[in-house]
């Protein structure tokens, strides 16, 4: 604000000089010398470019300092927002209200505030000489103003419809982007290149044709801005000259009086661009406060009576758990049932009997609609998210990696990584032997989302990154649909040393991964149908010896053909 008072005042300072100067000149009474007239603008236009400078680096560098923090504000609330709103949202929409969003805010509180600022201090500055100098002719060179108000209010809201529209748009081409760089191979082995690119055509058509709407209004806001500015120095040009002529006007006023209404045309013509950009950046953090309003649905207790240190046991009970997505049927119905601390059980059952959903609520991926869970008989809410999570190995069906080294992706979950333990791990996972033969070992960039592993080599890549954890909880969820049976055998009897005295949670749709485990639950229709060992399930001749008898017969063909 400082600089902004100093640099108008220095910019009204020339023009006063200029006066002096052309009415001196005409009456031949030269007060000072040229030069010194000249060193006086010089001075003034030195101090105002200073203190121009000054408010831009200022100003500009408090935007970016800004968008800094907003960026890693709305970062680290996305962090912590529940999965619920990610299976609902697109990831392609939410990168462009990380990028596009945050920068069209960012110029709203950069040169949209400072342009803003500037124009106001211009124009109290600026009609205040003029005033001085002749009032009515002031009142005359503003008569175009009222108009100039009406056509920014007015475009200013159709402006932020259309920009609104634009970057709902460019959401959904960033979406349509990444999920076909995400799922390439699948356009490729389908062949549907040439489908995806007109698809892709006709989503950027659309962009580019709501992008020349809004260039269409904006392009009319500013040139007619302009042109009403012209006419207040076309009012001033004809009245103000015949007072000239009149001799009520000097000459070094009028074109002092000119010269101040000239810096008035540019404020006038920021008016419509900052209009535009005051907008845009309205419209963006519309679509910003759409996230930040959102609150997590996993949320620590407010008040916990669980210490930060507490290290679990690994009893898990449910008493009449029903879980369901939104606007689905529930996949787990009233479960009650308990894991005792140290045991390893199994989880089996038909595709979409909710093994999957039921595995996620013991970690808070999800919480229940209704029952209670408990850990240690404590219940799971008491538990700080991050306490809970941080003693919980969970291996998940989708075996993702990040676009790192192997050393870093198994290193992810550990808190004090050291490459002791990622190798530990790798052995017990059956990988070790495999890295060891990779051109730079551990070193490998395995690519964005390990694109050069095979599928067993990923699986076995995050059952050691669980394992690295050293849980109290371990959850393998089909974590070896992709390992042949040898290597998977190789992995258990790793595994048996590894789980005493931890709690190990198995989902495989292979009786060879669960025959061992100290108890098995059969899931049908979200319910618990059957419990027991795998030898006694067998005899009672039910639904587990049914998928038992079924898994026989498919291996039996698999064999022959």
């Amino acid at each position: 604000m400082v600089c902004v008072l100093l640099s108008n005042s220095m910019a009204v300072v020339s023009p006063w000089v200029l006066k002096l100067v052309i009415d001196a000149l005409k009456t031949g009474h030269l007060q000072y010398s040229l030069y010194q007239y000249a060193g006086a603008i010089l001075v003034a236009t030195f101090l105002q470019a200073t203190f121009l400078f000054l408010m831009r680096k200022i100003m500009i560098g408090v935007s970016r300092d800004i968008e800094y923090d907003l960026r890693n504000d709305l970062y680290r609330h996305m962090q912590l927002l529940s999965q619920s709103y990610y299976n609902r949202m697109y990831t392609g929409d939410l990168m462009s209200r990380c990028n596009n969003d945050l920068s069209a805010v960012r110029m709203v509180l950069g040169p949209a505030i400072m342009y803003s600022v500037n124009t106001f201090f211009t124009l109290v500055f600026g009609l205040a000489v003029m005033g001085h100098i002749n009032l009515f002719l002031m009142v005359l060179a503003l008569l175009p103003l009222p108009l100039v108000s009406w056509l920014v209010t007015h475009y200013g809201e159709v402006i932020h419809n259309r920009f609104k529209d634009v970057q709902a748009q460019f959401s959904r081409i960033s979406t349509t982007v990444q999920e076909n760089l995400s799922g390439i191979k699948v356009v490729k082995a389908f062949g549907r290149e040439e489908e995806e690119i007109a698809e892709f055509r006709k989503e950027n058509l659309t962009y580019f044709q709501l992008n020349k709407h809004l260039v269409r209004v904006w392009g009319v806001l500013y040139p007619v801005v302009e042109f009403l500015a012209g006419v207040g120095i076309l009012i001033v040009l004809l009245y103000g000259g015949r007072q000239v002529i009149l001799n009520k006007l000097t000459l070094g006023e009028f074109v002092a009086f000119n010269t101040y209404l000239a810096m008035l045309i540019w404020p006038s013509i920021a008016l419509g661009w900052v209009t535009n950009i005051t907008q845009r950046g309205a419209a963006s953090m519309a679509r910003l406060n759409e996230i930040f309003d959102e609150k997590p649905q996993i949320t620590d207790p407010e008040v916990s009576s669980v210490p930060s240190n507490y290290e679990i046991n690994g009893k898990i009970e449910f008493r009449s758990v029903t879980f369901g997505y939104k606007e689905r049927e529930p996949v787990l119905k009233d479960l009650t049932f308990t894991i005792h601390a140290g045991y390893t059980v199994a989880f089996v059952g038909a595709t979409g009997q909710g093994k999957t959903s039921l595995l996620h609520l013991i970690p808070r991926i999800y919480d229940p609609i209704s029952g209670e869970m408990l850990i240690d008989d404590i219940p799971l809410k008491e538990f700080p998210v991050a306490l809970l999570r941080r003693q919980i190995g969970l291996v998940p069906q989708d075996a993702f990696l990040f676009s790192d080294t192997i050393e870093e992706n198994i290193a992810f979950g550990m808190e004090e990584p050291s490459f002791e333990r990622v190798e530990t791990a790798a052995k017990i996972a059956s990988f070790d032997a495999e890295i060891q033969s990779f051109p730079h070992q551990y070193k490998t960039v395995i690519g964005e989302r390990g694109i050069t592993l095979s599928g067993g080599q990923k699986q076995r890549s995050t059952i050691a990154r669980a394992l690295g954890r050293e849980p109290a909880i371990l959850i393998l969820d089909d974590s070896f649909s992709n390992v042949d049976t040898h290597t998977e055998e190789q992995i258990l009897r790793a595994l048996r040393e590894f789980r005493k005295g931890r709690t190990c949670i198995l989902v495989s749709h292979r009786f060879s991964t669960i025959q061992d485990a100290d108890w098995i639950f059969v899931l049908e229709g979200g319910r618990i149908v059957e419990e027991g060992e795998h030898a006694t399930l067998l005899m009672k001749r039910g639904s587990y010896f049914d998928l038992y008898q079924k898994q026989l017969i498919e291996e039996e063909l698999q064999i022959h053909r």
